[in-house]
């Protein structure tokens, strides 16, 4: 049986943020968080595997896909500043408990609602999305890290490479043994939004923010310890921004926590859909609520 996928807008702190939803507002509430540089899109055919059991809540974040992008100058472009919206958004759906797929930038806006909430979330399942400098690939960080420690034209033009056709498709297809697999749709529609006049300010200044996401790691660890939250990683082994030793480090401090290593890069939703449904739908049915 098919699934209806909503697409809404609603008004969060007067912002619209616009969200993916889809199943039973009765049933447990997954909210899946995606990370740079895509948005909601990258749960498409995600939704609908989970949608027959689960209610699905997709948000792009501000400055992101189709929610709004307030000017750099007009808005707070910080990781608190977008798990205020998220949040802002859970609340106005009622949404009270869920469990949380994280990936990429949607880690440290999770880890925020979660160290800000502990007993909202009932589980975690993270793809990609780090909780420990482990894991933090060297050749692809340094540069980004020298333009936090110091930002100046110098160091800002690594930061901008990032943003640029080539590094778009890099973080797709990279690691991918069946680059078939991947639709160019992906990393077009993503380039189209990033190069929306003025979204290249917005990035720079999330860019900038990133340390405070390796801060909050030291309380993000005291929480897993506290809570034995229940933790599935689903990780692209091949990826070269989070690498898998971001995958197992999550065992430090949450020795039950389930890895799964994949052949594939960094969205590994693209080529490893049904695998990731899998164990997820498994995951969640075990651990519960």
């Amino acid at each position: 049986m098919s699934v209806a996928v909503h697409h809404r807008t609603a008004t969060v702190d007067g912002l619209d943020v616009f969200y993916r939803e889809a199943g039973d507002p009765q049933a447990p509430t997954v909210v899946l968080l995606h990370g740079f540089p895509t948005s909601s899109h990258m749960f498409r055919h995600l939704i609908p595997k989970l949608a027959d059991t689960y209610h699905v809540i997709a948000p792009d974040m501000i400055g992101f896909g189709l929610s709004a992008m307030p000017g750099a100058d007009a808005f707070d472009y910080s990781f608190d500043s977008l798990t205020d919206v998220t949040v802002g958004l859970l609340d106005l759906l009622g949404v009270a408990r869920f469990a949380v797929y994280v990936q990429d930038y949607g880690a440290p806006v999770a880890w925020r609602i979660a160290i800000r909430t502990p007993h909202r979330v009932t589980a975690i399942v993270t793809q990609n999305g780090n909780g420990y400098t482990d894991g933090f690939v060297k050749e692809f960080w340094d540069g980004l890290f020298a333009y936090t420690d110091d930002p100046t034209p110098e160091t800002e033009a690594p930061a901008r490479a990032a943003l640029t056709p080539e590094a778009i498709r890099w973080q797709y297809l990279n690691g991918v043994p069946d680059q078939s697999l991947v639709s160019p749709d992906t990393w077009t529609l993503d380039q189209a939004l990033l190069d929306r006049p003025g979204n290249d300010a917005v990035q720079l200044t999330l860019f900038r923010d990133y340390p405070t996401n390796v801060a909050l790691y030291p309380r993000l660890h005291a929480y897993f310890r506290e809570t034995g939250v229940p933790l599935l990683a689903v990780w692209g082994a091949n990826d070269e921004i989070f690498g898998p030793e971001g995958a197992h480090a999550f065992r430090r401090d949450l020795p039950g926590a389930e890895i799964h290593l994949l052949d594939t890069g960094h969205f590994a939703l693209e080529t490893h859909l049904e695998e990731i449904a899998g164990r997820m739908r498994d995951f969640l049915a075990r651990v519960g609520e």
